[in-house]
């Protein structure tokens, strides 16, 4: 197995221990990988994909659905077998190198490269941030008529509650984040089963086309609203935090496949459960609101009122009982990615009021003006889409080079598909950018 090396600039080594959690000993090291279900389905991953079912979600896919009908759906399909590829790629960076990627990104860039990585980070998080604030502030407006400013004020200050706290917090907090997605399948799932939607038809959506320039553009939507950066950068860290083992030798060889298979199976569930979320959206809208309710497409308020009027009073609270639940826990991802930007790419921190004071100022700006929410999350979206390529090439860099992964270097095969994904992705997020600003 190759020698292992120290990233380059960074003054720092690779430590010949995994790094400890709170209150462990310098040089200690990690306890024994525990097996069971407990340990296995309820992990970093599910932290992760709690951002896959954001209230920018929610906007594309309701779109897509009562515009297109099930077209679509081989998109979305698509997006959601990419992002399990690069949340898996993040997850091993995590456990091989014990830092996570704007840690590394700082030990082997430039000052000027770093700081450029982290600016533009930190707009992800602000726009990420905008999305989950004004979808929760909808929320709370169709469930208790909330002014949309104040609703966005009573998610930011709730957010703070879900924040982990360090050391055991965090298992908490990823107990919480599976739970989230437990909820939004659940409340989904019964809605769509009682739709009565042709199977058949929407079995079509999985033959891949497209139906002009308009499908072609929120086709780009979907996948810019699923490849979240942010999460790109939290999944590595979470693993660090949680896997890091120190593997030396060649002996270690079947604890590190060991190894790689929870990390596999973690982000197999839980991006599973995120995806069957946003494939249920879509094919709720799509069996519902097309093509006799396109109205439902202009707005997240129209998507309630069309499921309360076709489906029942109790379908509209589901739905705005999601958008609600989706808010919550993905601006507390928010929040922790955040953190995990600006303590990785500077090696400072900021208190977490101050930071959420500044990530939720320009969501209550929006939301006080009175611009369009359902407008705004596709703005949101839109930007989000320039922080993707910056994930995205630092990512494969990374993974592919054996002197810093060592045995946890990707396989060729590996390393060839994941640079045709960022290809694709961002070939497809330049399309949409184009498309919009041409008008």
């Amino acid at each position: 197995m190759a020698t292992e090396s120290t990233p380059a600039r960074s003054g720092r080594t690779r430590a010949p221990q995994p790094r400890g959690g709170p209150g462990r000993a310098p040089g200690e090291r990690t306890p024994r990988l525990r097996s069971g279900l407990s340990y296995t389905l309820l992990g970093p991953a599910f932290v992760a994909a709690v951002a896959y079912v954001d209230p920018g979600n929610f906007a594309t896919n309701i779109q897509a659905g009562a515009t297109f009908g099930p077209l679509l759906l081989w998109v979305l399909v698509t997006a959601n077998v990419v992002a399990m590829l690069l949340q898996y790629l993040s997850a091993k960076l995590g456990v091989a190198t014990g830092m996570s990627l704007p840690e590394l990104c700082r030990g082997r860039y430039r000052t000027p490269v770093v700081f450029g990585l982290w600016m533009q980070a930190e707009a992800v998080v602000v726009m990420t941030d905008l999305a989950e604030v004004v979808g929760g502030a909808v929320a709370l407006h169709l469930l208790a008529g909330l002014p949309l400013w104040l609703g966005g004020v009573v998610v930011g200050v709730v957010s703070l509650g879900l924040m982990p706290m360090r050391g055991r917090g965090r298992r908490r907090f990823e107990v919480l984040m599976a739970a989230g997605l437990a909820c939004l399948l659940a409340l989904f799932l019964g809605q769509v089963l009682g739709t009565g939607g042709s199977l058949s038809g929407t079995a079509e959506g999985l033959t891949p086309r497209l139906a002009g320039s308009e499908s072609l553009v929120l086709a780009g939507g979907i996948v810019g609203a699923t490849v979240m950066p942010h999460v790109i950068y939290l999944h590595s860290a979470l693993t660090s935090d949680r896997y890091s083992l120190s593997l030396p030798t060649a002996s270690d060889a079947p604890l590190r496949r060991r190894l790689l298979r929870h990390v596999r199976t973690d982000v197999l569930i839980a991006m599973g459960l995120a995806g069957a979320v946003n494939v249920i959206l879509l094919v709720s809208a799509a069996t519902l609101f097309h093509p006799g309710t396109p109205g439902a497409a202009t707005s997240l308020t129209a998507a309630h009122d069309a499921y309360g009027h076709l489906v029942g009073p109790l379908a509209a609270l589901a739905f705005a009982l999601a958008l609600l639940v989706s808010g919550l826990a993905g601006t507390s991802v928010g929040m922790y990615a955040g953190e995990v930007v600006m303590g990785g790419f500077l090696g400072r921190r900021i208190p977490v009021l101050l930071r959420r004071l500044v990530t939720m100022t320009p969501a209550i700006v929006v939301l006080a003006a009175g611009s369009s929410p359902t407008h705004s999350l596709v703005l949101s979206q839109i930007i989000l889409s320039f922080g993707i390529p910056f994930a995205l090439i630092p990512l494969v860099l990374l993974t592919r080079d054996r002197a810093l992964m060592g045995g946890w270097v990707n396989r060729r095969l590996t390393t060839c598909g994941a640079w045709l994904v960022s290809a694709v992705v961002i070939t497809l997020n330049v399309t949409l950018l184009v498309n919009l600003f041409s008008g």
